[in-house]
């Protein structure tokens, strides 16, 4: 059995479930809001990849090594973007949330807030991780400054990590929190959501 099994989460008018290919359509129209593939630090698909970033992410499901969901618009049932549980440790309890993007027209709205507070949540509470982590590119300052504003905390940086698109090689940050952490965490996102509200 799969530590991270198949689930829907939601809350604050957002729905997080698991990405299949019947939201292929709806990612692509999301992606192309801003387009978002022009950006050599992100792993957005173009609109004719979008299948194969689907299937990808369907394979690694299968493989135990990402879990992918489509983010809903609950009102709407638009797809807004996705988000990953991604190098997935059972032995150690150990997640990362990532391969996150949204519509151009979300960013710095209340999505992602609710988004991590989900997926966190149900990393903590419910498969009792002791550690969450985060990976970004040393030049996606606003990825950055987003983990950052989670409570995450940043654990260094891995040199020459992972190409890009482009095919340049990128360090990456990693950041990570811990269950003693998650709760000031908590506590601090929903002030700010509800602030943000």
């Amino acid at each position: 059995m799969s530590f991270v099994q198949p689930i829907v989460l939601s809350d604050d008018g957002i729905r997080l479930e698991p990405l299949t290919l019947s939201h292929e359509a709806g990612l692509s129209e999301a992606a192309a809001d801003g387009e978002l593939w022009n950006l050599r630090i992100t792993s957005v698909p173009a609109p004719d990849e979008t299948r194969a970033y689907i299937q990808t992410a369907l394979a690694m499901r299968e493989a135990a090594e990402r879990f992918a969901f489509a983010v809903i618009d609950e009102a709407s049932g638009n797809v807004l973007g996705s988000t990953s549980y991604h190098d997935i440790l059972p032995a150690v309890k150990r997640v990362e949330i990532g391969y996150t993007w949204y519509a151009k027209r979300m960013q710095r709205s209340h999505v992602n807030t609710t988004c991590k507070l989900l997926m966190m949540g149900h990393a903590f509470d419910t498969l009792d991780c002791r550690t969450v982590g985060w990976r970004t590119d040393n030049f996606n300052f606003a990825s950055q400054q987003a983990i950052e504003r989670l409570g995450a905390r940043k654990d260094g940086v891995i040199r020459g990590h992972a190409l890009r698109r482009d095919g340049t090689i990128r360090d990456t940050v990693m950041y990570s929190m811990t269950a003693g952490e998650w709760p000031e965490a908590k506590a601090q996102l929903l002030y700010r959501r509800a602030r943000h509200a």
